[in-house]
């Protein structure tokens, strides 16, 4: 019995320092936004495996082009990449892998985003802001994907 209240003791403090870690991982994520040229919403992702970011992005267009995201009625171009693709295309690029790895973002991915999300090999999924349509994140919570929403940084 004392052996089992330690390991509660323990999963307790284990939960605490990951907390801590998430939130500052999400605020780095915000600060990425910031460097976002989309005037109608910054978003920032950073892919982090053994508290190690292997990976950052944040929404776009694609390099080489002009860096308005928006058309001239204020709607996003298609081809805009959202910062979970950047993020996930920059870790494809490298030597690290994404397999097992957390993405943190600071709004929930879209359908297109939690497929190459679930592709990539990435376990878990920390967002601040929920986007308007649930979709992607019922996609990654069905896929068995760890799914955690932390609104106060």
């Amino acid at each position: 019995m004392f052996i089992n209240y330690i390991n509660i003791y323990l999963e307790i403090m284990i939960d605490k320092k990951q907390l801590k870690y998430d939130k500052a991982y999400l605020k780095m994520a915000s600060e990425w936004a910031k460097l976002s040229y989309c005037k109608r919403r910054q978003v920032g992702a950073l892919i982090v495996k053994d508290r190690m970011i292997i990976s950052d992005g944040y929404n776009g267009t694609p390099t080489g082009l002009d860096n308005n995201c928006e058309d001239d009625e204020g709607y996003t171009k298609w081809y805009v990449l959202h910062a979970e693709a950047n993020a996930i295309m920059k870790v494809a690029a490298s030597t690290q892998s994404s397999i097992g790895a957390t993405l943190y973002v600071t709004l929930s991915p879209c359908t297109e985003c939690s497929k190459l999300i679930f592709q990539s090999g990435i376990k878990r999924v920390v967002y601040i802001n929920e986007y308007k349509d649930r979709s992607g994140l019922d996609f990654l919570i069905n896929a068995g994907v760890q799914v955690d929403q932390i609104t106060d940084l």
